[in-house]
């Protein structure tokens, strides 16, 4: 297909992605508002920026009164929700994806095109005033909800060809990305044990892995098993893992691009992340090395997949 085309639909599935991520993110951290303690509150938007790998926009965030935490809380949910500036807001995605789908209507089922569309008009006009002093986990919830009857209507009417897999490949490297991110933060973590426990509680949640937990550990959360399940379980579909494999399966079926050198490589690469999970981890003792390692070999997948399909040299042909 045409390089534009597959260009629109990965970036179409990345930002989806990322505001999919930001919404289950920011739906706990305004639940935790109401009658959490302070520390857990700070904890809370340190792991959403440092899975976005972006600064927060006023510095450091400080652990202060109630007062100032929801005062600052307020601001750095604007930041990631409705400011234009920030590429990766929720607004900022959904516009920029939109955009994306705008330009590769040929390549998208008319459902899926309506059901992102009325998702972008429905936010478009709104900011954070008519969101927050009523209830911004329903805003989250929705936007979510939207994001994934998106994907759902994506999996019943978009046609199968390179288009189909492009969107995926999109999908799954963001959401890889953004998961090595996510438990880096959270292991960088040096709370007490009870924190502790309440934190990898809350990232179960998070990545809808609560219930998968209790019924393989039970009740008790223990770091070791939270982080091998959100690590290396092939079932759960937020898993680093999954992802992992979903990237490597997405990259086989694709035929190699005009830059055949970048697409083999782009091949090994996601065959050499797909190893250090499933055969590194058990044994490796620094793993929070190897997931900086993962986190850094899918920023060379990002850039391998763009020079093998989007941004190849064109070869100049003699005149005849």
């Amino acid at each position: 297909m045409l390089s534009r085309s597959a260009q629109g639909l990965y970036w179409m599935g990345r930002y989806l992605e990322r505001a999919e991520h930001l919404c289950g993110l920011l739906r706990l951290q305004t639940e935790t508002l109401v009658d959490r303690p302070v520390r857990e509150i700070h904890f809370g938007w340190t792991r959403i920026y440092g899975s976005m790998n972006r600064p927060p926009p006023f510095g450091e965030i400080e652990m202060d009164s109630d007062d100032y935490t929801l005062a600052d809380s307020y601001a750095l949910a604007d930041d990631l929700t409705f400011e234009r500036s920030n590429p990766t807001s929720i607004w900022s995605c959904f516009a920029l994806g939109r955009e994306n789908a705008r330009q590769m209507r040929h390549c998208i089922s008319a459902e899926m095109w309506t059901q992102l569309n009325l998702a972008y008009l429905r936010i478009q006009k709104l900011s954070i005033q008519d969101i927050w002093w009523m209830s911004p986990e329903s805003f989250y919830a929705t936007t979510s909800a939207e994001i994934n009857t998106f994907a759902g209507v994506a999996e019943s009417t978009m046609y199968r060809d390179d288009g189909w897999r492009f969107m995926q490949l999109g999908r799954s490297v963001e959401r890889a990305q953004l998961s090595a991110g996510l438990i880096l933060t959270q292991l960088s973590a040096d709370p007490s044990k009870e924190e502790e426990d309440a934190d990898w509680t809350s990232l179960l949640r998070i990545c809808h892995a609560f219930e998968a937990y209790n019924r393989r550990y039970g009740v008790e959360v223990q770091t070791g098993h939270a982080l091998d399940l959100l690590v290396t379980d092939p079932l759960l579909p937020n898993s680093l893992c999954r992802s992992l494999d979903m990237t490597a399966e997405e990259l086989a079926a694709i035929d190699p691009g005009p830059d055949t050198r970048s697409s083999d490589a782009a091949r090994r690469l996601a065959g050499r992340l797909g190893a250090l999970i499933h055969y590194e981890w058990p044994d490796r003792e620094d793993r929070e090395a190897l997931l900086r390692q993962v986190r850094g070999y899918c920023l060379d997948l990002h850039d391998l997949v763009t020079a093998a399909y989007f941004d190849y040299p064109i070869e100049d042909h003699p005149a005849r």
